[in-house]
């Protein structure tokens, strides 16, 4: 779902950066009101959650990955407006380190993942949860249906602006400048992949933690946005483990649907899987050219999470999962830190 550099015009980028632009500024708002400098714990936890969890590549029945994205989990642990800060800087160190989902496209990937999909996950689990006490099974539920249906509105939201690409950004011969799929063809391929394994995942993840925070730590789950609270050292323990089990995600070797490199469109094995999981519908022969302009704009200094001067994949991912949290939870001390500076003297 990490849209990259070139599969969308430069005016949608435009369009998708001021889109979200608002939902970033009054969350920075609502953080330097409610969280101030206690937000680091949780934002930074659950954000670095985010970066790691999203490392998890799954396979998808004809060739692609997806992953979970732990939307839902940022929603019911921090609210909406701190939950997509914490998805908005997971998505940005991933772009700008790794190459994960494009520089110009930041505002799409923010927009579809952080903000769409936490505000659908705590719509969502408000509605399913009801009244239902802190340590209630019908929160575990709604905790599961929440990011289920939060990922596949994100992923709705990507494969509309996949789609809508060849229908306004065609070249003189009319073939498509960026994404060349159109809607007819993205929205079956990415709802698949969602509907199926990746909500599912996203169901699991976020029902599984909640139900483990239930028995453990109800605490964090009253709802509240003050910040205050403090994320325990067994989450850092187990966000630890996860980083070593980073590996995992390798064993799935498919690119994921609309996250193809250039050179991908030239290789006879990736067009069949691409247009296996396209309705049987091939690729262009040759790269689009707008999306051949803008695909190397942005040359990432870990491209792929895999370090240059590491020779093992697996050791080159763990160690991509410990600089990735690494500097997550620096840009979310950060956030934190001018937040509190921008606060109003005397504001709780």
């Amino acid at each position: 779902m990490h849209i990259p550099d070139g599969y969308l015009s430069p005016s949608t980028c435009a369009v998708t950066y001021a889109a979200a632009a608002p939902f970033w500024f009054v969350a920075m708002r609502r953080v330097r009101r409610r969280m101030q400098g206690r937000a680091v714990p949780m934002l930074a936890m659950t954000s670095a959650f985010s970066f790691v969890v999203m490392m998890f590549n799954l396979p998808i029945p004809g060739g692609t990955t997806a992953h979970a994205v732990g939307m839902g989990l940022a929603a019911i642990l921090l609210g909406p407006w701190a939950g997509l800060l914490a998805i908005s800087v997971a998505l940005m160190i991933q772009a700008l380190f790794f190459g994960d989902g494009g520089i110009t496209a930041f505002g799409a990937n923010a927009f579809n993942m952080a903000i769409v999909g936490c505000f659908v996950a705590h719509v969502t689990y408000r509605l399913a949860a009801g009244n239902a006490a802190s340590t209630a099974l019908r929160r575990t539920v709604a905790a599961g249906l929440s990011g289920y249906v939060a990922i596949n509105a994100a992923a709705l939201s990507a494969a509309v602006e996949f789609g809508i690409q060849p229908m306004l950004f065609t070249a003189a011969d009319g073939t498509p400048l960026y994404a060349p799929y159109s809607l007819a063809v993205a929205v079956p391929a990415m709802m698949a992949a969602h509907l199926t394994v990746a909500g599912a995942a996203e169901a699991i993840v976020t029902g599984g933690v909640v139900g483990y925070l239930q028995r453990s730590h109800p605490e964090l789950l009253v709802g509240r946005e003050d910040g205050s609270r403090r994320s325990p050292r067994a989450l850092w323990a187990g966000l630890g483990a996860l980083m070593v089990a980073s590996p995992l995600g390798l064993l799935a070797t498919g690119i994921a649907w609309g996250e193809w490199g250039t050179h991908d469109f030239a290789d006879a094995g990736v067009r069949e899987q691409i247009a296996g999981a396209s309705g049987g519908i091939a690729p262009p022969g040759d790269v689009p050219t707008g999306l051949a302009r803008i695909a190397d704009l942005w040359q990432a200094p870990i491209p792929d999470y895999a370090p240059s001067f590491l020779h093992s994949e697996s050791l080159g991912y763990v160690l991509s999962a410990i600089v990735g949290v690494g500097l997550v939870i620096l840009t979310c001390a950060l956030v934190s830190w001018f937040a509190a500076r921008r606060a109003p003297t005397g504001a709780a």
